[in-house]
C-alpha cells in the first residue's frame, strides 16, 4: 500500500469527504463512488477502500439520515423498505469482496464504478418522470443496491436514489429517505468488513468522517432548495476519469 496514502495527510481527506458528502446529500448519490474512487486512484486494495469507505460513512450517513430527517425529507415507510434488504445484500456484497485477490478484482471494481458514473451522468441529463409515491420494487432495488454498494465500494445512491427518481418519487423524499436508509445498510457493511479483514488506513476514515459529518447539514439544505443535476453532472464526470486512470493503472 502507498506510504502516501497510509501518511497523516488529514486535511486533503476531509476535503474529499466534505465534497463527496456535500454532492451525496444534496444529489443522494456519490460519497461512496467518489471516495473509493480517490482511494483506488491512490493504490489501495479494493476491500481495503470499501472498508474505509463504509467505516466513515457510518458517521456521515447518520448526521446525513438525522439532516433530512430534520428538514423533513424522509418518507419513513421508505427507509424500512429500503433497510431491511439492503443490510442483507451489503453483508453479502462485503463477503464477496474479501474473497477475490486484490488484483484480480480492481479492474472490475474500476469498471464498475465507470459505469456508475455513466449512470450519474445520465441521471443528471433525463427528463423528469411523472411523481410516484411508494412504488412496489422498492425491496429488491435495496438488496441489490447494499449487495452491489458493498462489492463495488459504492454504488447505492447511483443505483438506488437515481432508480427512485427514474420511477417518479419527488427528489427530495428519494435523496433524504436512501441517505438515511443507507446508516443501516453502512453499518451492516462495515461490520462483516471487521469480522472479516479489520479496519486500516484510520488517517483516511477519520479525514473522511470530519469532511462528511461538517458537510451533512448543509448537503441537506441544499437538497431541499437546489436542483442537483449539474452537481450530478461534475461528479458523473470526475468519477469517470479517475475510474478509466485506475483501469488503465492495473492492467499496466
Amino acid at each position: 500500500m502507498p506510504p502516501d496514502v497510509l501518511s497523516p495527510k488529514l486535511l486533503l481527506f476531509v476535503a474529499v469527504g466534505f465534497l463527496a458528502q456535500l454532492i451525496d446529500g444534496a444529489a443522494g448519490m456519490a460519497y461512496g463512488v467518489s471516495a473509493t474512487t480517490v482511494l483506488l486512484s491512490f493504490g489501495v486494495a479494493p476491500a481495503t477502500a470499501s472498508a474505509a469507505v463504509h467505516a466513515a460513512e457510518v458517521f456521515t450517513t447518520g448526521a446525513s439520515g438525522l439532516s433530512h430527517l430534520l428538514v423533513g425529507n424522509v418518507r419513513r415507510h421508505l427507509v424500512v423498505r429500503l433497510a431491511i434488504p439492503g443490510m442483507i445484500g451489503g453483508a453479502a456484497g462485503a463477503l464477496v469482496l474479501t474473497a477475490f485477490p486484490a488484483e484480480t478484482i480492481r479492474p472490475w471494481v474500476s469498471l464498475y464504478l465507470c459505469a456508475m458514473g455513466g449512470v450519474i451522468l445520465w441521471k443528471a441529463f433525463r427528463p423528469s418522470p411523472p411523481v410516484v409515491d411508494n412504488p412496489p420494487f422498492v425491496p429488491v432495488l435495496g438488496l441489490v443496491g447494499g449487495f452491489l454498494d458493498a462489492a463495488g465500494g459504492g454504488g447505492w445512491g447511483p443505483i438506488v436514489a437515481s432508480t427512485l427518481i427514474g420511477g417518479g418519487t419527488v427528489p427530495r423524499y428519494a435523496i433524504g429517505s436512501v441517505n438515511l436508509a443507507e446508516f443501516f445498510v453502512t453499518s451492516v457493511v462495515t461490520a462483516t468488513f471487521l469480522a472479516t479483514i479489520g479496519l486500516e488506513l484510520w488517517p483516511v476514515i477519520v479525514g473522511l468522517i470530519i469532511g462528511g459529518v461538517i458537510a451533512a447539514p448543509i448537503a441537506a439544505f441544499v437538497a431541499k432548495r437546489v436542483p442537483a443535476r449539474p452537481l450530478m453532472g461534475i461528479v458523473g464526470t470526475l468519477v469517470i476519469l479517475l475510474s478509466v486512470k485506475s483501469v488503465l493503472v492495473s492492467l499496466q
